[in-house]
């Protein structure tokens, strides 16, 4: 029985391996994110928000980057959905949510290779104006929903065909 169940954790460690490996390589870094428009939570800190768009980021460059290319973005400016308000009882700051003038923005700069030749380079402010009068498939609680929706999207309509998987 153990030795049944090593064989499969082995198996399913070198499908998950060679699933990797059939990927492109995906590149995502920040360009003077001290700069960023609004990219810092509740307690003025933008290291989280950061890490987690750059994570979605490669989990969505991952199902589009195909064996033999590779994706480079570098992300320009970041503004959150929403804006900080200060909250003086709690001695913490909030983001609030009114679906105006704070929709969320990302200017992202691009370059999709294959054999070190350039197939396609795009540099986008990506934003969505109506970000909260449509449906979203990332769950209401879910860390910074708006932009991965949005980014969602985006990578949908620049990079649907680059990969064949």
């Amino acid at each position: 029985m153990r030795s049944t169940a090593r064989s499969i954790t082995v198996s399913a460690a070198l499908v998950l391996a060679a699933a990797a490996q059939a990927a492109g390589t995906v590149q995502v870094s920040f360009v003077q994110p001290e700069r960023f428009s609004d990219v810092r939570d509740a307690r003025h800190d933008s290291s989280v928000n950061l890490r987690e768009l750059k994570r979605h980021l490669e989990e969505l460059a991952s199902r589009h980057v195909a064996d033999g290319q590779s994706l480079t973005i570098e992300v320009l400016d970041v503004d959150l959905a929403g804006e900080i308000r200060p909250i003086r009882r709690l001695h913490d700051d909030l983001r609030v949510l009114k679906g105006r003038a704070d929709w969320p923005r990302i200017k992202l700069r691009a370059t999709l290779e294959s054999a070190g030749q350039p197939l396609r380079r795009i540099e986008q402010t990506v934003s969505d104006m109506a970000y909260l009068q449509r449906s979203n498939r990332h769950a209401d609680g879910e860390f910074l929903r708006y932009e991965k929706r949005m980014l969602d999207e985006w990578f949908e309509t620049q990079f649907a065909g680059a990969a064949a998987k």
